[in-house]
């Protein structure tokens, strides 16, 4: 068996994300959904930054987020996604790197741009997702790094791909590896309308391949068509061995068989920017649950990490999280068990 060098590889669409504080009739006018991921192509992202008001450009995408969470946390993370040879594809390699997170995925040098989301953050804090996703759209099979899924404790597969046909494949491909090698397969929901687009084909890839699923109460919903978190969670243990299931502020649910655990929402003096909160629960969760943590502690660091990125704009900390840890919970928390 390969050797575990690695807590998570993460799976997902590489983007710079371009953040700008915007009222809710700017979304009128521009005809976004509010809370929303909306998938336009590149002259609609060229139209809405010209339109946008001053913005914040840093490296995102929901994996890597949580790629990047995992390393805050003194964890060790490679992220796997596609950009181009152009700035953004240079931005985004610099600041995942940055994190100490690594990515190793050859850069394209020809075909669609490097990605970018542009994300306007409402004075109530939500946040409404523009993305074109550019090269990310093109990773696939081949682009998979076998040794660092062989390595990883767990893979963690961003849900946003699912609409790619050639990272379906990749997903595959990583799924088998994971498994051959001993290793756990995650996925995250993503997206309700996604979830909507995609639900018997999610339900059957949870089914035959997925350990651990995160999905937060609209997501879960959405999958079983239930009318009630409750039905809907009773659904989801039998498809998977773990369910983390977020709820905003009333806090998240861990599900493993018989096993139940409520995790309360960490306390936060304001919520600025909801923009990466489940990418970072997800980030606590699978690093507690890599550096011997149970399932409630596991929950625990990843409610403090999801409160640390909506107290302000970003999705990526602004503080090590393996310090926030260790203030709130302990060392023990804080340090590979």
């Amino acid at each position: 068996m390969t050797a575990q060098t690695l807590d998570v590889v993460t799976i997902g669409n590489a983007l710079v994300d371009v953040l700008a504080k915007a009222e809710d009739s700017f979304l009128e006018t521009h005809g976004i959904p509010k809370g929303s991921m909306t998938l336009i192509d590149e002259p609609r992202a060229l139209h809405l930054y010209d339109a946008m008001g001053p913005a914040v450009e840093v490296s995102g995408g929901s994996a890597g987020n949580t790629a990047a969470g995992i390393a805050s946390l003194g964890g060790k993370a490679a992220f796997l996604g596609k950009v181009r040879d152009d700035q953004l594809g240079a931005i985004f390699t610099h600041d995942i790197r940055a994190t100490g997170v690594a990515f190793d995925v050859p850069h394209a040098g020809s075909g669609p741009a490097t990605g970018r989301s542009m994300i306007l953050v409402t004075p109530d804090a939500h946040r409404s997702m523009n993305t074109f996703l550019g090269a990310a759209v093109e990773f696939g099979p081949d682009d998979v790094i076998d040794a660092q899924v062989q390595a990883a404790a767990v893979t963690y597969m961003e849900g946003y791909l699912w609409d790619s046909p050639t990272a379906k494949a990749a997903f595959l491909k990583a799924a088998r590896l994971a498994h051959a090698a001993g290793r756990r397969i995650s996925l995250t929901l993503s997206d309700p309308f996604l979830v909507n687009r995609y639900k018997d084909e999610l339900k059957d890839f949870m089914e035959k391949h997925v350990d651990i699923v995160f999905a937060n109460e609209e997501e879960v919903c959405s999958l079983y068509d239930a009318t009630d978190f409750d039905t809907a969670l009773q659904c989801v243990r039998a498809h998977c061995d773990v369910a983390a299931l977020t709820r905003s502020e009333k806090g998240a649910v861990i599900v493993a068989g018989e096993e139940v655990h409520v995790v309360d929402a960490a306390p936060v003096k304001e919520v600025v920017d909801t923009t990466g909160a489940g990418d970072l629960f997800a980030a606590g969760f699978l690093y507690g649950i890599t550096n011997g943590q149970s399932l409630y502690d596991s929950g625990r660091i990843g409610a403090l990490a999801a409160a640390e990125v909506i107290s302000h704009v970003g999705a990526r900390p602004e503080r090590t999280l393996a310090d926030l840890v260790a203030a709130q919970l302990g060392p023990a928390q804080a340090k590979r068990a």
